[in-house]
């Protein structure tokens, strides 16, 4: 019970990695609260289903409130809700960027404005940024996607120095996932899979479980002299 008494907001929580922090954490003894644009396709105690749209600070504004109305503090954050929308540069439409840049590195700033400050204020608080192995070396194929995820770590370093301001015992860390079986992934070719899988170290695929144990740590209080940190949890790729 490593999160007994914590209450946790998890964006993206209805599915794949989001699904699986937000189960874990409930295991863990926090009260979750998953939200995202859709209901869960799950079921677990401990766990409550907000809708939000990331892109709307106001859906955010409304969510976070309501938490905070409903709990009284909100001791973890998990920045997952992420989209692709993959092209090569010259073929990338302003539609396709934007998107990818409101939701992943724009919906990331509006949710944590509002909870990093709630949480310096309570003094204590861990801010979870799901990034991406592309984010650290970059894709073909995924200018938006790369800039998103590169620009999540620099807001977490910035976020680690922010809000550990005046005593503050509040985290900021980022997890940068390798190629990990969600839906996403499900659409992909199974050669293609096959390639991904043997540019790793331990030669798979990684499972939504695996990231969410990671954000486990980093949400814990066994992470507490962790901050400002990537973790690349990604099988040792070789890119």
């Amino acid at each position: 019970m490593r999160l007994q008494g914590k209450v946790a907001v998890v964006t993206g929580g209805s599915a794949g990695i989001g699904a699986e922090c937000c189960k874990l954490f409930a295991k863990e003894g926090a009260a979750v609260i998953a939200a995202d644009m859709r209901p869960p396709v799950y079921q677990a105690e401990n766990t409550e289903y907000i809708q939000l749209n990331v892109t709307d600070a106001e859906s955010c504004k409304s969510a976070v409130d309501a938490v905070i109305a409903k709990h009284g503090k909100i001791d973890i954050l998990v920045n997952n809700a992420g989209i692709t929308k993959d092209a090569l540069i010259q073929k990338m439409t302003d539609d396709m960027w934007d998107a990818v840049i409101a939701v992943n590195l724009t919906g990331v700033f509006n949710m944590t404005r509002l909870i990093g400050p709630h949480m310096m204020e309570k003094g204590y608080g861990s801010i979870i940024n799901i990034s991406s192995v592309v984010g650290e070396f970059g894709n073909i194929g995924q200018t938006n996607y790369a800039a998103t995820k590169a620009g999540v770590i620099g807001m977490t370093k910035t976020w680690a120095k922010e809000f550990a301001r005046k005593g503050a015992n509040v985290r900021a860390n980022a997890i940068a996932p390798g190629y990990v079986m969600t839906d996403i992934l499900k659409t992909v070719p199974q050669d293609l899979l096959d390639k991904f899988a043997a540019m790793t170290m331990l030669g798979r695929l990684g499972q939504p479980e695996e990231i969410a144990a990671c954000a486990l740590f980093l949400a814990s209080d066994e992470a507490s002299y962790v901050t400002g940190h990537v973790l690349s949890a990604n099988g040792g790729m070789r890119l």
